[in-house]
């Protein structure tokens, strides 16, 4: 009668209080076999290399169960392991006083969460009573190690079972119904080994009639491979009618927790995986953007220069060819740059709506990069390029006047030429010596005949001189500006008094001046000027023109009508959306053949020198600045239903979610695709906000950071669903490396390489600092988890 009352108490002392379900009599039959000494044996062996399986991590462990924690050393040190928790500091005299104390300290830490201790006191421990350290630790197991276990809303023993007959169901002949017999003959532990670990064992080839086989070989494979130690004999269990209940629990609960870890540091590994995914993806586009940054602004800083040298050309030819330089520049060079500009915008904003979805911290570019100093820049650029264009047709009008004026000069210079060949030969002649009285009269007659046919031609002399004054005012580059002047004839050159010989010196001296200065204008003329159209070829030119200009302007306003609106409707899907504008950027790209003929079109009209056209009301240059616009607008649109689509998934909007806010915008929406602060005040009043000046102040700061004036459709969704998204936090993320460090403060670059992948293990190595208070003579460790870095990125 004493020993079934001793054993009564010795079977309430391991039980805790508040968690009796861990270990219920299942009949008169347990009690009796309670302190077997097969069973106590099984106790003893498993225990001890349980707590051994922890005290190995501070460098230490115990060979007696009931003698090395008699000082309670040990066993404080054991709590502090197993629950990463400090507890008090021990005593270190060697007192008996000394021992109760720190075991004393170790129970209170026991009690501390939520285990009530029956019959085990300090004294007990201290003395070396085996069967209250063997209670006293199966009560830690069951605290720290079973108790925690929850599968599918059970917990402690039975989720722990549940769990067991979960992953061994589908093995033969294998049936787990406890924690005793059913574990006998060694497949049930080969199955569990099996099912998370098939490359260990090969269950195809186990026996059941081999329970010692099967035992050993799931013993060594988990000692080898698993990190369990060896915690039981084969011989005892095959050989004990019912082997031990707790010293079966402890084994198992440490498959448990090692293919349970397992699983959880591969949940752990994915969500550093997710983040660093995410962290690189966004990454590459920051580095992405400031490349493209940089190569746009440089190209506009080196091509600004090229568009401001107004250094004028003396032939047409050569300005010609400036204009198709300026040519191939707006056809070749300047759409490349366009379709950058405008890529660089869509992933500026594609980066931003990325980063807000998973609450990192806005995008800065580097200075003098932000999408503001690039459009400042472009502005500027395309303020240069038309100032340019105007002053290259100013300068092409110039010469093409020039040219005409010196055709004309030559045409009249040379008709004045050929009337005075013969002159002087003429009026040198002294005939009138020897002439007789009549003949006399007749070279008087003949005098003044030449003498009214002289006083003609001064009117042509006077239009020489000022077609070549006028060319001088123009800069013609034949005309030596040395302050020589052309001398006009006077008109009373010559009276009927004068002599013949007075008549040939004055002719003389006025034909030598005209003649000198047409020698002046002539030099190095080029004989081979282009004469202008016939008028006739130019309206031709103006109507084909007209014709191709007139079609495509409206066609560009169209489709850009045509996209706002698609981009506003509600009827459809975001996915239908996106299809309408792929289709309609489709459209646009096929239609560029298009714009290149008309582009062909206006460079034979400047190339025949028309540059007004009363047939349209559309220029070149509208044409290009609104085909540009057009691209522009498909692509910001798409892009804008990209990040709408990014923003739904993330945080879970229903398509009916969207319609409704779509329709609350477009009501307030005067801008097209834009509200202004008036405007989103009163939608979010309408919607039932009750809004102060400090209250819609902060709002606007959320979705207007940089002080635009306006508020986009994006930065209203990210408003109304700033609340709904599910993205890891930084605690998560701490937590996770926390799992993967095996709780250490730190973690190696080996626990990286071997958790991760190897792309994200060296992303996050060569980004995490090192850890200052440990290193070894292989490595540096790695700053605790995460550094600042990912930390403020999650942030």
């Amino acid at each position: 009668m004493m020993a079934v009352e001793t054993q009564a108490q010795y079977s309430t002392s391991y039980m805790m209080n508040e968690e009796h379900q861990y270990m219920t009599p299942e009949d008169e039959w347990d009690r009796d076999l309670l302190l077997d000494p097969a069973w106590e044996k099984q106790q003893r062996k498993t225990f001890t290399a349980w707590c051994n399986s922890h005290l190995r991590k501070a460098g230490t462990q115990i060979e007696n169960i009931e003698d090395d924690f008699r000082n309670g050393l040990k066993l404080m040190l054991l709590l502090e392991v197993i629950s990463g928790e400090r507890l008090p500091k021990p005593d270190k005299g060697k007192m008996r006083f000394h021992k109760i104390a720190n075991v004393n300290k170790a129970l209170d830490f026991i009690c501390s969460k939520g285990v009530k201790l029956v019959s085990i006191g300090a004294e007990e421990i201290v003395d070396g009573n085996t069967k209250m350290t063997l209670g006293m630790i199966w009560t830690i197991i069951l605290r720290f190690a079973i108790q925690d276990i929850s599968v599918e809303e059970t917990s402690a023993k039975e989720g722990l079972l549940l769990w067991c007959q979960r992953k061994t169901a589908p093995y033969r002949n294998v049936n787990v119904q406890n924690f005793h017999i059913s574990w006998k003959d060694g497949l049930a532990l080969c199955a569990l080994i099996h099912r998370h670990r098939p490359d260990l064992i090969d269950y195809s080839k186990l026996k059941k009639d081999d329970p010692i086989g099967n035992l050993n070989t799931a013993f060594e494979v988990a000692e080898k491979y698993l990190d369990i130690p060896k915690m039981l004999d084969a011989e005892d269990i095959v050989n004990t009618p019912k082997p031990d209940e707790k010293a079966i629990m402890t084994y198992v609960s440490c498959f448990y927790h090692a293919f349970a870890g397992a699983e959880q540091a591969e949940t752990a590994a994915n969500r550093i995986c997710k983040v660093l995914a995410v962290n690189q993806e966004n990454e590459k586009l920051m580095e992405e953007y400031e490349k493209l940054a940089s190569e746009l602004l440089e190209w506009i800083r080196k091509t600004i220069p090229w568009l401001e040298n107004r250094t004028a050309e003396h032939h047409m030819r050569a300005m010609q060819q400036k204009l198709e330089d300026f040519r191939d520049y707006r056809r070749i060079h300047k759409p490349p740059r366009v379709q950058e500009k405008c890529q660089l915008e869509i992933n500026f904003n594609t980066l931003q709506t990325k980063l807000r979805l998973s609450n990192r911290p806005a995008f800065m570019p580097s200075e003098g990069k932000m999408v503001s100093d690039i459009a400042n820049a472009w502005k500027g650029l395309e303020q240069v390029e038309k100032g340019y264009e105007e002053w290259l047709l100013t300068e092409i009008r110039r010469l093409e006047r020039l040219d005409h004026l010196a055709e004309k000069f030559k045409q009249k210079s040379s008709l004045h030429q050929s009337w005075t060949s013969g002159k002087e030969e003429l009026l040198s002649m002294k005939d009138y010596e020897s002439a007789s009285l009549m003949e006399i009269r007749a070279l008087m007659r003949k005098h003044e005949a030449f003498e009214s046919d002289l006083a003609a031609h001064q009117d042509r002399v006077e239009q020489i001189a000022a077609i070549a004054q006028e060319l001088n005012e123009l800069d013609y580059h034949d005309v030596i500006s040395d302050g020589d002047q052309c001398v006009p004839l006077p008109l009373d050159l010559c009276t009927t008094d004068c002599t013949s010989q007075d008549l040939l010196s004055q002719y003389n001296d006025n034909d030598a001046g005209i003649f000198s200065h047409t020698l002046k204008i002539c030099v190095c003329f080029d004989d081979q000027c282009p004469c202008l159209p016939p008028q006739q070829a130019n309206e031709r030119l103006r109507r084909q023109f007209a014709a191709q200009a007139n079609i495509i302007g409206p066609w560009i306003q169209t489709k850009m009508e045509e996209i706002g609106h698609v981009s506003v409707d509600i009827a459809g899907s975001l996915e239908e959306q996106m299809n309408n504008l792929k289709q309609y950027e489709q459209n646009i790209i096929n239609y560029k053949s298009n714009i290149d003929k008309l582009e062909g079109d206006h460079q034979l009209s400047q190339e025949s020198l028309i540059f007004d056209n009363k047939h349209t009301n559309y220029t070149m240059e509208h044409i290009r600045v609104g085909w540009e616009q057009l691209l522009t607008t498909i692509a910001r649109t798409i892009n804008e239903v990209e990040n709408q689509i990014l923003t739904r998934d993330a945080k879970g909007i229903s398509q009916e979610q969207l319609n409704e806010f779509r329709a609350s915008f477009n009501h307030f929406d005067r801008r097209n695709g834009m509200m202004d602060p008036d405007d989103f005040r009163a939608c979010l009043i309408s919607m039932g906000y009750d809004l102060g000046e400090v209250e819609f102040a902060r709002i606007m700061t959320l979705v207007d950071s940089n002080n635009t004036g306006v508020v986009t459709f994006q930065a209203f969704i990210d408003f109304m669903t700033r609340e709904t998204a599910e993205t890891d936090t930084a605690d998560q993320v701490m937590a996770s490396f926390k799992i993967l460090a095996s709780d250490k403060s730190y973690i190696t670059v080996d626990e990286l390489r071997r958790e991760l992948p190897p792309e994200q293990a060296e992303y996050c190595i060569s980004r995490m600092t090192r850890y200052t208070e440990l290193h070894t003579t292989l490595e540096w460790t790695l700053a605790s988890y995460i550094i600042m870095y990912l930390y403020n990125q999650v942030h």
